[in-house]
């Protein structure tokens, strides 16, 4: 079993930040990649930023988001500056990992809402 867990949103003004925070637990043999989605009301799950071989920014939060990475403690955090209410969104984590005994997969947290408004 594996399971992620997410802390960190919350409701900020536009031009504020944020720092969301993920911690991996469980059953894991190796970390290939972590990284932040977000999906907002009627849209599509999108990445936002992920870190593995390379890290990769949407081109939306470029220069405002900055996404690391702890291997010793399996965490990945991202800090949110600039925040725009087109930022809002709930924000998932996700780790591309190497369970006990099993295959390559991709497992997801619960969700951390982030809400940006006046």
């Amino acid at each position: 079993q594996v399971q992620l867990v997410e802390s960190g949103g919350g409701l900020v003004q536009p031009g504020g930040s944020l720092r969301l925070s993920c911690a991996a637990s469980g059953s894991i043999f190796s970390i290939a990649a972590m990284g932040w989605y977000r999906q907002a009301p009627g849209k599509q799950r999108e990445l936002v930023a992920t870190t593995g071989g390379s890290t990769n920014y949407a081109d939306s939060v470029k220069g405002r988001f900055t996404i690391s990475r702890d291997n010793a403690k399996n965490t990945v955090s991202l800090q949110m500056n600039s925040l725009k209410p087109e930022d809002t969104a709930v924000y998932y984590c996700n780790a591309r990992l190497w369970s006990r005994g099993n295959s390559l997969s991709d497992y997801w947290g619960q969700g951390t809402q982030v809400t940006v408004s006046s």
